[in-house]
């Protein structure tokens, strides 16, 4: 797990991360996302989340996901990927 720099969600914020505010498929390793815009999601891909359902979900501001991400599309919105 990624050591935490000032807060309590194990994010290591030195290493990295992608601002995503357009709706190309972005892919890379990615640990967290943080949503600083309501957000439609196109596609995600993740190899620990079983259940795939976030494609197609909506979130709100300030939402955020934690887990193995390698690749991320927005269908409208914004949000932080940060990088494992």
């Amino acid at each position: 797990m990624a050591k935490s720099h000032g807060g309590t969600s194990g994010v290591d914020y030195s290493v990295g991360a992608e601002i995503i505010n357009d709706t190309a498929t972005h892919t890379g390793q990615f640990m967290h996302i943080d949503f600083y815009e309501g957000s439609t999601i196109s596609a995600i891909i993740s190899t620990n989340v079983i259940d795939n359902s976030f494609a197609s979900a909506t979130v709100d501001q300030g939402a955020h996901l934690t887990g193995y991400f390698t690749s991320i599309k927005l269908q409208n919105g914004a949000c932080i990927a940060y990088k494992i």
